[in-house]
């Protein structure tokens, strides 16, 4: 059944809500909804004291490992990290209390996929694909139905196609998949259903979706229209997040009621 999935996205070690799209490497372009005054850890908490499974931690650019790593120590093997992870650094990041490493841009080098890198990471992690998420987060090609991968913090479209058959290629190399709809993201304007839909119909593993969620009807909304095989993510509509579309403790407890 669909599950509330909570996340941790850091950036300049702050813990913030970022507008996805803006997300780029300069400053002056960069739409902040919201900066928390308490560290990472605090969140990490939070999720542990409500039994929230499955937290993603996402560095996005550089000067996030401690916060991240003071996140995963505050509750160990529970939470998943992401954000510059390749094939030296998997078993570090392990080893630092993550449950699981979530990898995109370094398999992705120049925008093209390499089968080899993703082999490297396996093989970095005692080929156990229970410890690697792959981000398959995505950007429409215009206005048509197609999703391509998005790295380099969603700026950059990669050559790969968000397909069944790339999904397909991928499984049996994952537990699971984040995808984030970067069009969607920290715009509070609703989720990409008809993503949400394919993501359904495609998938074997389990996904979760962020992007656009803004209240405790998408929750529903994502369920019904995956049949309860997607879970979502909701980041700036939350109220610990400075958001006022959902209660935290209102997730908590759809998860409970799952």
């Amino acid at each position: 059944m669909t599950q509330f999935r909570p996340c941790i996205d850091l950036h300049a070690g702050q813990v913030k809500q970022i507008v996805g799209g803006t997300l780029d490497s300069t400053s002056s372009t960069l739409q902040t909804n919201y900066v928390s005054q308490h560290p990472a850890a605090h969140y990490a908490k939070l999720y542990r004291d409500n039994a929230l499974e499955g937290a993603h931690v996402i560095m996005l650019g550089p000067g996030n490992d401690e916060s991240a790593r003071q996140a995963l120590q505050a509750w160990p093997g529970h939470l998943q990290v992401g954000g510059g992870i390749n094939d030296k650094n998997a078993k570090e990041w392990i080893d630092a209390g993550a449950s699981k490493v979530i990898i995109t841009s370094f398999l992705f080098p120049e925008g093209r996929f390499s089968q080899p890198r993703l082999d490297a990471v396996l093989e970095a992690l005692d080929g156990d694909k229970n410890k690697l998420v792959i981000d398959l987060s995505c950007r429409r090609r215009g206005q048509e139905s197609c999703w391509f991968v998005a790295m380099n913090k969603w700026q950059t479209l990669t050559d790969m196609e968000v397909t069944q058959e790339s999904i397909q290629s991928l499984e049996p190399y994952c537990s699971e998949f984040l995808i984030h709809a970067a069009d969607n993201e920290g715009l509070q304007k609703g989720i990409d259903e008809e993503l949400v839909e394919r993501l359904a119909k495609w998938c074997s593993i389990p996904v979760t979706y962020a992007g656009g969620g803004r209240n405790l009807q998408d929750l529903e909304l994502v369920r019904r229209l995956s049949g309860g095989k997607v879970d979502l993510t909701i980041g700036s509509a939350l109220d610990c997040f400075g958001g006022s579309g959902v209660k935290f403790d209102d997730c908590v407890e759809w998860n409970k009621r799952g």
